[in-house]
């Protein structure tokens, strides 16, 4: 058999090669384009939805003009707010529910959350009721006692209000400093600082495991 022979199955198979169906492909992408719009849109009405119901909660309260001296201040993340004790209950009214860079500050009028891009927001003293380590947070799971949760009540809700240290160490001490909010209101009120504080390092939540 002569070359010639070889090559000529070859080339009627080549001729044989089923052409691309480009119409099909780009149906393809133009339906998997629309079903991501489509869970992106049932997203944003569910968010909105999630808003609605949480529009009994009073704004957001200011840092005042006068804070005082900071006693502890932290760069990190926000990652969201929930109902006390609910990690998964988030909560979105007043920009609370948008994840962020953040800047703590506490002092003796309270805690200054200054969030860039966000909604900044003051905690007054006598609105703190704790602090706590813990790993999740509206829906974010990270590490054991990886994340400061703030408790602090905001009109007639207890709120939860995870945040996260670009430096974990830090955690530690904020807990100290807001674990025993009855103490930590007296001694702003009297301008001294507490004389003891009882380390929590652990999830108070009640619940299944996270």
């Amino acid at each position: 058999m002569t070359t010639a022979n070889l090559l000529l199955p070859l080339a009627a198979e080549q001729k044989s090669a089923d052409v691309t169906d480009w119409a099909a492909r780009i149906g393809w992408v133009a339906g998997l384009l629309l079903f991501v719009a489509f869970v992106y849109w049932l997203m944003r009405q569910g968010w909105k939805w999630r808003g609605s119901l949480q529009s009994d909660l009073p704004g957001l309260p200011t840092a005042p003009d006068d804070p005082g001296t900071a006693r502890l201040t932290m760069a990190g993340r926000y990652h969201g707010s929930t109902t006390a004790g609910q990690w998964l209950d988030r909560i979105v009214a007043h920009g609370l529910g948008a994840r962020s860079r953040v800047e703590l500050t506490l002092t003796d009028a309270g805690l200054d959350v200054v969030r860039p891009g966000a909604n900044d927001f003051f905690i007054p003293a006598d609105r703190l009721r704790g602090a706590r380590l813990d790993k999740g947070i509206a829906g974010k799971v990270l590490a054991e006692g990886g994340l400061l949760i703030v408790t602090w009540e905001h009109g007639e809700r207890l709120i939860d209000s995870g945040f996260r240290s670009d430096r974990s160490a830090e955690h530690a001490a904020w807990v100290d400093a807001m674990t025993s909010p009855d103490e930590f209101v007296t001694a702003n009120r009297s301008g001294t600082a507490p004389e003891s504080a009882t380390t929590h390092h652990t999830s108070t939540t009640e619940g299944p495991a996270r």
